[in-house]
């Protein structure tokens, strides 16, 4: 596990995997919306939840929509550092 990354603010882009208590793809809807056509070519859906390449900063964005539309986040882990790019 890593550590020292809450400060980043960059738009370095990490995978991170969504474990959310999905319901007729609203949770898929909403990280799709939020990182936009190119990137929503990229998610991965997992048995449990989704694997998703994004800033590390816009993950309490990503939270805060997530629930809006009661969604439920079991957890949220960084993977690694890639080398796409956000714009």
């Amino acid at each position: 596990m890593q550590s020292g990354t809450l400060r980043d603010y960059s738009e370095d882009m990490y995978k991170f995997y969504f474990e959310i208590g999905e319901y007729q793809e609203v949770g898929l809807g909403v990280l799709s919306a939020f990182v936009g056509e190119l990137h929503s070519k990229l998610i991965l859906h997992l048995e449990f939840g989704y694997e998703v390449t994004m800033p590390i900063q816009c993950i309490p964005e990503t939270v805060r929509l997530l629930s809006q539309e009661n969604i439920a986040i079991y957890q949220i882990v960084r993977g690694e550092k890639t080398k796409e790019k956000w714009r």
